[in-house]
């Protein structure tokens, strides 16, 4: 399979507050201080991109992607940076667009917006949103925030919050088309969505990969059917790498358990044989020795054609000093054996 983009490999974290054994959660500004941390170790190793999330509780320290994403700038020179994501139904689009197109001067045009719908649903109340017009607040606030990309100034009106007229937003950002990515947990109609206004597509693959394929057969189709070139596909996944797969997994395998119990969007309990099953070849797990890492990114594109790959890091309280060595060696062993591998494809 080709691809006419150099593949491309990140991290991204939500900045999760995880418990530990003795019940401590990590402080939000010690792990404020972490996230800048692996953002600089990133762009030091040569990573591609570096995003955060957004949650509105207790148990994670990132609200506002575009804050967090804003000290990143001030500490790197190249990677690119992203939210992962903006909860956009809960968000104005006005503020959205502002907000990322100053990233962009501050960054020196690396800004990128990833849009989703949200797997948890805490800023709804929050902000005044019900949440029986989930769909329609997104599709709403997805047509005028690209509507705010394309024009200035913008005459708009919608259903879910006040019209505009030849009202200028400012500042604009130093790349013309800003990127707005769209993030997919596995609705087709979704997936559909973004192919139908031609916004390139993440896939947060939890499950099985090959339930994704079908998702991304369908993206392209769907976009050519519009008459439209398909847009690139990313994959997000939880990550964890050392030099040995038996050594990850016994480092990463109690940490894990902690987030998959405290900070999943319905908690659940995870026991060694299914942390095996999920790190296995054909698992949605990332969790292994870099060689491991490699094969299973190269099957998932072939399977699925993506061009970016973002691994979720730091999960579960695993410390700063393994966190880094892990990023390490995703920029340093782990993307150059991928780079090569599909630029040989091409």
């Amino acid at each position: 399979m080709s691809t006419a983009t150099p593949f491309e490999i990140g991290i991204f974290t939500f900045g999760e507050l995880t418990k530990d054994a003795d019940g401590r959660p990590i402080s939000a500004a010690q792990r404020l201080s972490d996230v800048l941390e692996w953002a600089r170790m990133a762009d030091q190793a040569g990573l591609d991109v570096f995003g955060v999330g957004e949650h509105h509780r207790d148990d994670f320290a990132i609200t506002s992607p575009q804050m967090v994403l804003s000290a990143v700038a001030a500490q790197t020179n190249r990677i690119r940076l992203t939210s992962t994501v903006t909860v956009l139904s809960s968000a104005d689009p006005v503020r959205v667009f502002e907000d990322f197109a100053t990233l962009d001067l501050l960054s020196q045009g690396r800004a990128e917006i990833t849009a989703g719908r949200g797997a948890y649903v805490e800023s709804f109340p929050l902000f005044g949103q019900p949440l029986d017009r989930y769909d329609e607040y997104f599709d709403d606030r997805l047509n005028l925030l690209l509507q705010i990309r394309e024009q200035n100034p913008v005459t708009w009106a919608g259903t879910t919050r006040a019209p505009l007229h030849e009202a200028g937003i400012w500042p604009r950002p130093i790349q013309d088309d800003l990127p707005i990515w769209i993030a997919v947990g596995g609705t087709p109609g979704s997936v559909v969505r973004a192919a139908t206004k031609g916004l390139p597509l993440y896939l947060a693959i939890l499950g099985e990969p090959e339930r994704f394929a079908p998702l991304a057969d369908l993206y392209r189709h769907t976009a050519e059917e519009m008459g439209r070139e398909p847009q690139r596909i990313g994959v997000t996944s939880h990550f964890y790498t050392e030099p040995t797969s038996q050594g990850a997994r016994n480092t990463f395998f109690p940490h894990y358990s902690s987030y998959i119990g405290q900070n999943m969007p319905r908690p659940g309990r995870l026991d060694r044989q299914a942390l095996e099953a999920w790190a296995g070849p054909r698992g949605a797990l990332f969790a292994g020795s870099p060689a491991e890492i490699i094969d299973k990114i190269l099957w998932e594109h072939e399977i699925l054609g993506h061009t970016r790959f973002l691994a979720q890091v730091g999960l579960g309280g695993l410390s700063q000093r393994d966190t880094l060595a892990s990023i390490e060696l995703l920029a340093t062993e782990i993307l150059p054996a991928v780079r090569a591998a599909t630029h040989a494809l091409v």
